[in-house]
């Protein structure tokens, strides 16, 4: 595993967090745009805001990694939990160790903010990301996602 920086994020980041951010959308064939930067990047710094961003650098202090993550309440525990939202490493550091260490950055983070968990959700057909996670994980959760698009009809 190669020395990497993970750091919270900072004003000054915005342009090296959007190129990464744009990859990230980019692969999820997500549409981006100023605005919609504008605003994830406005809730990253909002120290009001749940969601909080780290950026992770190589050792020459070049942008390769963004993980973004929340507070989610859980109500069955009576607690909150993370939410691990957006994770994105440039494909020439992937297998490198950077997302060990921004996941050793979550685990840290979620020690520091009392969380027992932290939940996410990845694309079925992500294998790559899958097999990253199943490391830290005994697998999926036994749940399964449905999103429910306002305007359609019932």
């Amino acid at each position: 595993m190669t020395d990497f920086r993970i750091e919270p994020l900072v004003e000054n980041d915005k342009h090296e967090w959007r190129e990464l951010y744009d990859g990230y959308a980019e692969f999820y064939k997500a549409p981006m745009d100023d605005t919609i930067a504008g605003t994830v990047w406005g809730w990253l710094l909002d120290p009001g805001h749940v969601m909080e961003g780290y950026l992770a650098r190589d050792g020459e202090g070049k942008a390769i990694g963004i993980v973004h993550v929340r507070a989610c309440p859980d109500p069955l525990s009576g607690c909150e939990v993370g939410f691990l939202d957006d994770m994105y490493v440039v494909p020439e550091y992937r297998g490198s160790g950077v997302a060990d260490a921004l996941f050793e950055t979550l685990r840290k983070h979620a020690a520091g903010r009392g969380w027992p968990e932290i939940h996410w959700i990845t694309q079925h057909f992500n294998k790559r990301a899958r097999a990253f996670y199943d490391r830290y994980t005994s697998g999926p959760s036994e749940f399964i996602l449905y999103s429910w698009e306002q305007g359609t009809s019932l």
